[in-house]
């Protein structure tokens, strides 16, 4: 599946836990913390910005593509930010929190169905125009290569990723997480967000970096993707949007500011370019939202529930674990 420019397997995979457990502490970092959530999304980017456009012009992605994907994640994670904290008294003396605002809770599936949507695109566009295996240089550089294979994997893989969307449920049960002595986070809870969800589209995920980025899929479609997902399974239940957003953002900022860790070094992750590889993964991406799929529809069959405007699955045991952790 993946070809190691390193010195051997063991050394790439001590890298890669290296990028896991880093994007698990940040993420740990920013969620428990105010301030820190504020520091990261706010002023890091900032700051950063100034230095892309300035001393690393030349040695940092300057291109739309790049510069969009930094920014759309951060956009995310500030308006996350926002409804976990935001709260006042009206002049009346009753109190408001943004999290209570319907219409601020239809920005998380917004964004996250964009954001899915482009990739979407994407993949119909690699798999019309690559028909063979074709060189490509890479947006917003000049001197970094990778190679693209477009083939029915991709349209299997958009496909999944449209059910993705299509079984986006509950957004309107979205909630805060209460304060404890072990956790203060306040963390965006989606208790309809169930884990079959998210493992659908873990694997969708994936197979679009498979196919489009060959050469970052390592990185940014593994631990990328495993690095929240655990963290929603364990410590931050149930807030596995929020802690998605939260490292898509801080590796963006850090692939931005150092671009050359996985486009030029030794640490380079490259596809093997198998064509059964390619089918696989994105067959089982497609199998997975599917089943995904019609589970959602025997469901909105058994409780009569419309699942965009209430929650579909509050009679799980799951939801109902997350659930009791809410305010």
């Amino acid at each position: 599946m993946f070809t190691f420019n390193g010195t051997s397997a063991a050394l790439m995979w001590v890298v890669w836990l290296g990028v896991f457990a880093a994007l698990f502490a940040m993420n740990e970092i920013s969620r428990r913390s105010r301030t820190a959530g504020f520091v990261c999304f706010v002023i890091l980017p900032t700051v950063l910005t100034v230095c892309w456009f300035t001393f690393l012009r030349g040695n940092s992605y300057t291109d739309w593509f790049h510069l969009a994907k930094v920014y759309s994640s951060t956009a995310g994670c500030i308006g996350f930010w926002c409804i976990r904290h935001l709260e006042g008294t009206r002049k009346d003396g009753t109190k408001w929190k943004l999290s209570e605002n319907k219409a601020a809770l239809c920005f998380p599936p917004l964004i996250l169905a964009i954001n899915i949507l482009e990739a979407c695109t994407r993949d119909i566009e690699v798999g019309l125009t690559y028909k063979a295996l074709t060189q490509i240089l890479e947006p917003g550089t000049a001197t970094t290569f990778y190679d693209l294979l477009g083939g029915p994997w991709n349209f299997m893989n958009a496909t999944a990723g449209f059910l993705n969307i299509v079984t986006i449920t509950g957004w309107f049960g979205i909630c805060l997480r209460k304060r404890t002595e072990r956790d203060g986070s306040r963390d965006m809870l989606w208790p309809d967000m169930m884990w079959f969800w998210i493992v659908a589209y873990d694997l969708w995920n994936f197979a679009y970096t498979y196919n489009c980025l060959p050469h970052h899929a390592w990185y940014c479609g593994f631990a990328l993707l495993l690095a929240p997902t655990v963290c929603a399974f364990t410590v931050g239940k149930g807030a596995w949007l929020q802690h998605r957003a939260q490292t898509l953002a801080l590796w963006c900022m850090f692939a931005q500011t150092f671009p050359a860790f996985q486009d030029n070094s030794m640490f380079r992750v490259n596809s093997t370019y198998k064509l059964a590889i390619y089918n696989a993964v994105s067959a089982l991406a497609l199998a997975a939202n599917v089943a995904v799929f019609v589970f959602m529809l025997y469901k909105i069959k058994t409780t009569r529930r419309n699942p965009y405007a209430s929650e579909l699955y509050s009679d799980m045991k799951k939801y109902q674990e997350v659930k009791a952790l809410a305010e």
